[in-house]
């Protein structure tokens, strides 16, 4: 058994690592509510992870993990990319983020409309390994052309994935969601590094 830190105050998140680590005998802990956030100010996936990471091992001294994920519209130049929590502006929600990209997207053909989701996981356990640890995931799909479905988080309602049925992340139960997702994907290759 171990226990993880997760660096996120997103609870949409803290649901979807708990899942899936709770399959590998890791238990996950939520970072404390007055906890603050540090900047992500790198322009990659890999580098807001760590920053997340290396912040919340530094503050609390446990074994943390953290993850930066990403919308990447090809039509976009795959924008919102790193950007995509704050895509709207800082102060942007879930909603504005989706609307700004369904405005962006209105004039685009159903066979222009391909994208993928990217999960950057970083890991930081001092007595296991020596360096931080970086695991990837990604999931093809397209954007839908209006929001569908009222599960999930971000940009999960208007998310297609290729593998799937034709239907977004929003309209899949969460043990669907996580079966295939972006996140998943690179919360298996944590939870087989972390078996060896």
């Amino acid at each position: 058994m171990m226990d993880l830190l997760v660096a996120t105050h997103n609870a949409g998140k803290l649901r979807e690592f708990e899942e899936i680590l709770s399959r590998y005998a890791v238990v996950v802990r939520a970072l404390p509510e007055n906890s603050l956030a540090p900047v992500e100010n790198s322009e990659t996936l890999y580098g807001n992870a760590l920053i997340k990471a290396q912040s919340a091992f530094e503050t609390f001294h446990l074994p943390c993990v953290a993850d930066d994920s990403g919308l990447f519209v090809d039509e976009l130049e795959f924008a919102p990319g790193v950007h995509s929590a704050r895509f709207a502006g800082l102060d942007a929600d879930d909603a504005k983020n989706r609307n700004l990209l369904l405005e962006k997207m209105a004039s685009v053909a159903p066979s222009r409309r391909a994208a993928s989701f990217r999960c950057v996981i970083c890991l930081i356990v001092p007595d296991r390994f020596l360096e931080p640890q970086f695991y990837l995931g990604v999931l093809l799909g397209t954007i839908a052309q209006e929001p569908r479905g009222n599960m999930g988080f971000g940009y999960d309602s208007i998310f297609i994935p290729s593998e799937g049925d034709g239907r977004t992340f929003a309209e899949m139960a969460p043990s669907e969601k996580n079966a295939i997702s972006h996140r998943a994907r690179a919360l298996w290759a944590l939870a087989a590094a972390l078996a060896n």
